[in-house]
């Protein structure tokens, strides 16, 4: 085998290793998701023959808030949109302090070490959820999964060892494939897998409990992804080009100290658009129960559609068009097919007129996600391409912390009308921070 065909195979098995993490990792993220409402009845009636707990104390602080929708007749309780979100944000609040800390370390001792040792937390914490009986072993599961799961930075900077500047955008699309494939296997592993009960008690701190399927359908996938990157993951960063100066530090706050312009714009935008998304799409999975009376079934199905979505403008409209439009105009074209969507959204009592906007949503989200890596990336420096993944990532975990929570106390205080025509201007914030960023050289290095 000659250095070509050896270089060839090395990049190969970097993007299989990559792709399987990222989209692991998004699996962990969203399989939580049609989950919410019956996880809240669930530790309810467990705390009940107990004598209370932690669910009980936080459902009678807010017990008396709920809304009825005049169109369907369903009753909704707050407590079960904050209870989401609270559990959702969790997760991503954690990726928001790890991902710059594991990303700079990673430019200091190399990209492997950090995944294994990440990659073992996260199997940890699935095998913490299928025997969380008690409601706080869920919630560490929850913990050391949101820890792990920064790595996100980490398998995105190895990308961005093993391509070149031209081909970076086309690198990137593949990792807005992996979450796409996440994206829909997540959510549909836990509606489905919510019918898949194995045997339970309600008296044991650590027993099966009814999410047990899906947490051990997500350990034994987050075991493989360990061994394949012990078995075919090399590493992609030499020794030559390593961070020998800088020390972890975490999260955004970091941000000011990205040099490049460029770069922080790019953390910006992908905060405020995130923050605007990510409370959507958290949303969605209510909207879709008050609106239609959606079963976590249907609620996979709708995950799935936004799966599909994903993974088809991305491997084909962003993979084939990038080059011809740029990234910069394929982030712009991103913002403003979600400004629309959010728009339809409010205003769809009709599933037809829903699945349309969630079409354009996820068009949307298709677009932005691996352009704005790809100009982090290629407006970043060898050295550093960790730390800048890092931040950016760490924007994105920021955001799917708040946003949620944002969007459920909107949804609760104005209705889902208004908290969807919140989402759509919030996006003019990220299209005007947008124009400022410059297009990059793609020829060269920088």
């Amino acid at each position: 085998m000659n250095q070509e065909e050896a270089l060839e195979k090395r990049k190969r098995n970097t993007f299989g290793v990559v792709f399987l993490t990222i989209f692991l990792d998004m699996v962990g993220f969203s399989v939580i998701f049609p989950l919410f409402p019956s996880m809240l009845e669930h530790y309810l009636e467990r705390e009940s023959l107990l004598g209370g707990g932690w669910v009980t104390s936080f459902v009678f602080m807010i017990k008396d808030f709920a809304f009825v929708d005049s169109a369907s007749g369903n009753t909704f309780r707050f407590e079960t949109v904050i209870f989401g979100g609270a559990l959702g944000s969790l997760y991503a609040i954690l990726q928001f302090f790890f991902a710059p800390v594991w990303g700079r370390l990673s430019d200091r001792v190399g990209r492997r070490p950090v995944l294994i040792y990440t990659l073992g937390g996260t199997a940890f914490g699935y095998g913490l959820w299928i025997f969380a009986g008690d409601f706080w072993v869920l919630v560490l599961s929850r913990v050391l999964g949101g820890v792990a799961s920064g790595n996100l930075s980490v398998a995105t900077a190895a990308i961005a060892d093993v391509t070149s500047r031209k081909a970076r955008s086309k690198g990137m699309a593949l990792v807005g494939i992996a979450f796409g494939l996440g994206f829909i296997l997540g959510p549909a592993l836990g509606g489905f897998a919510s019918t898949w009960i194995l045997s339970q008690s309600n008296s044991s701190i650590f027993s099966l409990n009814p999410f047990s399927s899906a947490a051990l359908i997500s350990l034994l996938l987050a075991l493989l992804n360990w061994i394949w990157v012990g078995l075919k993951f090399h590493e992609t960063l030499p020794k030559e080009n390593r961070n020998k100066e800088n020390q972890p530090k975490p999260a955004i706050f970091q941000l000011g100290k990205i040099i490049n312009r460029n770069v922080r714009n790019t953390c910006l935008v992908y905060l405020f658009y995130m923050i605007s998304f990510s409370g959507m799409e958290f949303t969605l999975t209510f909207l879709a129960v008050e609106r239609f009376g959606f079963s976590p079934i249907n609620l996979a199905q709708m995950f799935l559609l936004i799966g599909l979505t994903l993974i088809l403008i991305q491997g084909f409209f962003v993979r084939r068009f990038v080059g011809r439009m740029g990234e910069k105009n394929m982030a712009l074209l991103g913002i403003f097919l979600g400004f629309i969507a959010f728009l339809i959204i409010a205003y769809s009592f009709e599933q037809s007129l829903f699945y349309s906007g969630l079409f354009l949503m996820s068009s949307g989200v298709a677009l932005i996600s691996p352009t704005l890596t790809a100009l982090t990336s290629l407006h970043s420096g060898e050295s550093n391409q960790g730390f800048h993944l890092g931040v950016f990532r760490s924007s994105g975990s920021m955001a799917r912390a708040c946003g949620p929570l944002l969007a459920g106390l909107a949804y609760y205080a104005y209705g889902s009308k208004i908290a969807y025509l919140l989402g759509a201007i919030l996006l003019i914030l990220p299209l005007l921070i947008m124009f400022r960023i410059a297009m990059p050289e793609t020829g060269k290095n920088q």
